[in-house]
């Protein structure tokens, strides 16, 4: 193994691969020159197939060296087909302070071939549903798990069936017993599905199974790595190179097992270079149901809900559920979306005039930052409480009202010329503008620049309906 790959992405420069570039500075690909490219294929923002010349056979050694080169330690694998396909793994780092992660953990939730025909069609409608809106981002279930728990190959056929027919999201196909796994599939031929799960005993003929069927493949070897390790090097031999690993998911005194396996898998991957672990992790939160006694649904959920969000936070790649009410999954999608966003970059909204209602010429004027989380906190109560008003986001570089102010990317310079560009003066006949609270210090300076009558506001956009109640005068 070279010293570049155990050392990781943050060895690669963009001298690295501007080394293995044309070097014609030609532009076709968009960017200035060959080092401006090299620049953003370091930081994924471009791909190396945008640069037509590297792509012309006599450049073909230097093209295949820098997809070995910017090769992620962990291999995307794709399930499903269409626009609906998810992206599993693709990782390039271990931490995500070292890079932006990819291809947010995909949220599988379960339907049996036990089921009756109409509880399968009830509980997919009800997983297409799910949808939070949050911070400007609708946060969505990814897949269905389709799990043989009759033994019954028709059944099992059966219920793919029908679970194909009511939706176009990728399917997980669950069942140990290759021959139920292949009716399963003879349903669905082309659909690309996962296939759980290759074991110690079974997995020649799931090896031949996703051979056949151009599927990626589940490696299952529960709290025994070098057993998992074996499979998958035994399944890149075989041909299958579309594995996903599942070291196994446990409860109670098996939670620390569990935890060390995934972590140690993804450092293996990302730190050490170990192509074996160099997978997507499969987590199986709905083993928090199995064994549950007397223990009430709702705690159970709970269990599963946090069970998910520490495989989460430790590197799964899918998760595999059972509850699917709203309240249970919220943790877990909200979580997802947090980790899965870019940390270079605040999560911002666009700047300008927002209008809320049916707002007049008298009606009341505020401002916040573009800060996301500020801007859609501000306007859910705006909203909720049914007031009819106007709200200016002030560009910040997506920092927050205190934070802004400190560091200087909230200035009354910025709010000015906000005001000035928002075309506000032209719907209201008054001059008068409600600041926040946090941003008091500035008021002074505001109503200079911008000649507005500026209204120190609450410090919490909660207080809003009260402070207009006792002070809004147009």
């Amino acid at each position: 193994m070279s010293e570049k790959k155990k050392a990781g992405l943050k060895e690669l420069s963009p001298i690295d691969v501007y080394k293995l570039l044309p070097k014609t500075n030609c532009k076709e690909c968009g960017e200035d020159n060959c080092m401006a490219f090299a620049t953003k294929i370091v930081n994924r923002e471009i791909n190396i197939d945008q640069c037509p010349p590297l792509l012309k056979k006599e450049n073909e050694k230097a093209y295949n060296q820098l997809r070995e080169m910017l090769k992620p330690a962990v291999k995307e694998v794709i399930v499903g087909v269409g626009d609906k396909a998810t992206k599993l793994g693709g990782k390039l780092v271990m931490y995500r302070h070292e890079f932006t992660y990819t291809n947010p953990t995909a949220i599988a939730i379960d339907v049996t071939d036990e089921m009756t025909e109409q509880e399968v069609i009830n509980r997919i409608k009800r997983i297409e549903n799910y949808s939070f809106e949050y911070i400007g981002y609708t946060l969505k279930l990814d897949m269905i798990a389709v799990r043989s728990t009759s033994g019954d190959a028709e059944k099992f056929k059966a219920t793919v069936k029908k679970v194909a027919e009511t939706t176009n999201l990728p399917m997980i196909l669950c069942a140990l017993n290759p021959n139920v796994l292949e009716a399963g599939l003879m349903a669905v031929p082309n659909a690309r599905p996962l296939l759980y799960a290759a074991n110690a005993e079974n997995w020649k003929d799931m090896a031949e199974l996703a051979l056949m069927y151009n599927c990626p493949l589940v490696v299952s070897a529960p709290n025994d790595l070098t057993t998992l390790f074996s499979l998958a090097k035994t399944m890149m031999a075989y041909g299958v190179t579309d594995l996903v690993l599942d070291p196994g998911t446990f409860t109670n005194e098996g939670l620390p097992d569990t935890i060390n396996n995934f972590t140690m898998l993804r450092r293996a991957a990302c730190k050490g270079g170990e192509e074996l672990a160099g997978f997507p992790l499969m987590g199986v939160p709905m083993v928090a149901w199995v064994d549950r006694g007397e223990t009430a649904e709702d705690l159970i959920k709970w269990r599963e809900s946090y069970l998910a969000s520490m495989l989460l936070v430790r590197y799964a790649d899918v998760l595999v559920m059972h509850g699917a009410d709203g309240w249970s999954l919220l943790p877990t999608t909200v979580l997802r979306q947090n980790i899965y966003t870019d940390p270079r970059k605040p999560v911002a909204v666009a700047p300008g005039l927002k209008v809320f209602g049916t707002p007049d010429e008298n009606s009341p004027v505020f401002f916040t930052s573009n800060f996301a989380l500020t801007y859609y906190t501000v306007a859910s109560d705006i909203e909720s409480n049914k007031l009819n008003a106007y709200l200016i986001v002030v560009e910040t570089e997506g920092s927050a009202i205190d934070s802004g102010v400190a560091g200087r990317k909230l200035t009354a310079e910025r709010v000015a010329d906000a005001i000035k560009a928002s075309g506000i003066e032209s719907k209201v006949k008054h001059r008068k503008i409600i600041i926040p609270g946090k941003a008091s210090r500035i008021s002074g300076e505001i109503e200079e620049l911008s000649g507005w009558k500026v209204q120190v506001g609450p410090r919490d956009s909660s207080g809003i309906p009260k402070y207009l109640q006792e002070k809004w005068q147009p």
